[in-house]
């Protein structure tokens, strides 16, 4: 292979045009060094040229300490070249190796291309947002368009004098569902409150407008992404949203215009789940499901949106579950609240996985024992006929149901007095969030508020953050399995573990990981950047992770954790061995400032 033939193949320079290639061919100089050649030095001269490998290894040493081993394809020499400082490591031949060499003035020019600007001079968090930035598919609807390109009309309004007939044959004329109400702040009535409203509760067609529209109203910005409409729609429970500019409201989006923005969306499920009735309609929700993600995804959407999409579409579901168990069993005895945990209680599960719930009751009496243990079989039950597999840690309500003075005292002893095995347990119950019930959990939030000043709680917490480690093995390498590499205990739940550690030792109650790791950049118990980094390699996890298990999917095979190396092009490979490095870094500074080397 002729030297440009492979510098075409390898990122960044596979984005280059051919007379640019051209010009990297002209000043292009193999080097070959031997075993134990010391190519740069640290605190030498700075480098004078990009070393791009074409065969064998380099190490980067540190104070004699061997920090990485880099590979055919890798580049180093960049950054002493770029600042014309010293070299930050020692680079030696680890056995012979082939360098391919351009120099700083061939190689400063390539700067004004953006992609060779953007990775040799952004950060790696920048690098990794770029690398899961994805084109759409026009079939899928972009999710990112604003929310007004759906209005098809101005808006409709009718006086709050004016009778419940009047509103009733205007939208039919204007075929429209509903009708905003003039007044300072404005109503809507909807064709939803004609029925409930006014028909079910034997009201005349004289009643006025005004005794039965919703007020105040629930807007947008009419620049809103289409995603974050939807999103604030379901999580609203509203089927019409008016959309504002400058505090006008230009028109109405309903969901049907959601609809016909994308067939397999939330709301299209949603209104499935709305009219489940049995629990033999559950059996196409997991493909339902993944058809959503998939959408979404092809849609151009975050892979975090999507998890807090695929939670309200959730919810929904369990709260449907407890309708219909409430309505066999009949009023509970005492108020109740449901509460999910893991990552879909940090809404950041996407395809289905094994369900993480548990049940919370008032009082405490044989009759509650007995109606909450049979609610509890039912909505499991439900559940796993939707596809939701049970939990092989038996965390669920059928195994999890307390009345709230147990829950307190179980919180309490996680906090207060911790033990490292109850404590590695237990922690997935910090990412609580209540899904339904009247029961306040307030009291439990509490405790979890105060936890950051609690040291012995925060050191076992640490540990328990460390218990996954990235996969990285001698020199750094990625350490893969037949299997593949497991993204999830890799990459994400290292980072869900110190993320969940540095928001509560803030005090922090945000649940989602990305929330939390804000919180602790902006409390400084994790630098700015440093919780940025850790940000965009979680995003960047979860869509390697995502993309893969879509994949398998439609291939009908059963989608896992792990991604193949060789599924990756080079520039993810090597991202996902810098994310690692950086997950691995923000371990070791975890473990230093929580001393937990001295737990024992």
């Amino acid at each position: 292979m002729e030297p440009i033939d492979f510098v075409r193949q390898q990122p960044p320079f596979d984005r280059l045009t051919e007379a640019e290639l051209e010009q990297v061919a002209a000043s292009l100089k193999p080097a070959r060094f031997s075993r134990n050649h010391q190519i740069l030095v640290r605190g030498g001269a700075p480098s004078r040229f990009l070393y791009l490998i074409r065969e064998g290894e380099v190490r980067l040493e540190h104070e004699g300490q061997a920090v990485q081993l880099l590979e055919e394809g890798d580049l180093f020499g960049y950054a002493s070249l770029l600042s014309g400082n010293s070299p930050a490591f020692d680079v030696i031949a680890e056995e012979e190796t082939l360098t391919y060499q351009i120099p700083g003035e061939a190689f400063r020019p390539l700067l004004d291309h953006p992609a060779l600007a953007e990775f040799f001079l952004k950060g790696l968090s920048q690098r990794l947002q770029r690398t899961a930035h994805r084109e759409t598919s026009p079939l899928a609807g972009n999710m990112m368009t604003p929310a007004e390109t759906l209005l098809a009309r101005a808006p409709v309004f009718i006086s709050p004098d004016a009778s419940v007939a009047e509103a009733a044959q205007r939208m039919r004329e204007a075929r429209i569902s509903s009708m905003l109400v003039a007044g300072q702040p404005p109503g809507i009535l909807t064709d939803r409150d004609l029925r409930s409203r006014v028909l079910a509760e034997g009201l005349g067609p004289e009643t006025p407008t005004r005794q039965v529209m919703s007020q105040p109203l629930k807007t947008l910005p009419a620049e809103t992404p289409v995603y974050a409409a939807l999103l604030f729609m379901l999580q609203e429970n509203i089927h019409h949203l008016p959309l504002t500019r400058q505090n006008q409201i230009v028109g109405v989006i309903t969901d049907t215009d959601l609809l016909r923005h994308q067939l397999k969306n939330p709301v299209y499920l949603l209104k499935q789940v709305d009219q489940l009735a049995h629990l033999d309609s559950l059996a196409q929700y997991d493909r339902e499901i993944a058809g959503m993600v998939e959408t979404l995804f092809r849609g151009g959407l975050d892979v975090a949106q999507i998890g807090r999409m695929v939670a309200s579409v959730n919810d929904a579901l369990i709260r449907q579950l407890l309708k219909l168990a409430e309505a066999e069993l009949g009023p509970p005895p005492t108020p109740y609240a449901w509460i999910v945990f893991g990552s879909e209680g940090r809404q950041e599960q996407t395809l289905l996985t094994d369900q993480d719930n548990a049940l919370i009751y008032g009082e405490d009496s044989p009759a509650a024992q007995l109606y909450f243990e049979q609610l509890a079989e039912r909505v499991v039950t439900g559940l796993q006929q939707a596809g939701f597999p049970p939990c092989p840690g038996n965390y669920m309500a059928t195994q999890w149901r307390r009345p709230l003075e147990q829950w307190l005292r179980l919180f309490k002893t996680w906090v207060y007095t911790p033990e490292p095995q109850a404590l590695l347990e237990a922690a997935i119950f910090f990412d609580f969030r209540q899904v339904h019930g009247s029961l306040s959990l307030e009291p439990l939030e509490e405790i979890l508020g105060a936890a950051g000043k609690h040291g012995l709680f925060l050191a076992h917490l640490a540990r328990a953050a460390l218990e996954f480690q990235p996969p990285l093995g001698f020199f750094q390498r990625i350490k893969t399995e037949q299997e593949g590499v497991d993204l999830k205990k890799g990459g994400i739940a290292p980072i869900v573990g110190l993320a969940r550690l540095y928001a509560l030792e803030v005090g922090s109650l945000a649940r989602s990981t990305l929330a939390r790791l804000e919180a602790a950049g902006q409390a400084g118990t994790l630098s700015q950047a440093g919780a940025e980094l850790l940000a965009e390699a979680f995003r960047f996890t979860l869509y390697l992770r995502l993309r893969t298990q879509l994949r398998a999917y439609q291939a009908g095979h059963t989608p896992t954790n792990r991604v193949k190396l060789e599924q990756l092009s080079a520039l993810e490979r090597r991202h996902l061995k810098e994310a690692f490095l950086a997950i691995r870094e923000a371990q070791e500074l975890t473990a230093s400032h929580f001393q937990t080397r001295r737990l024992g």
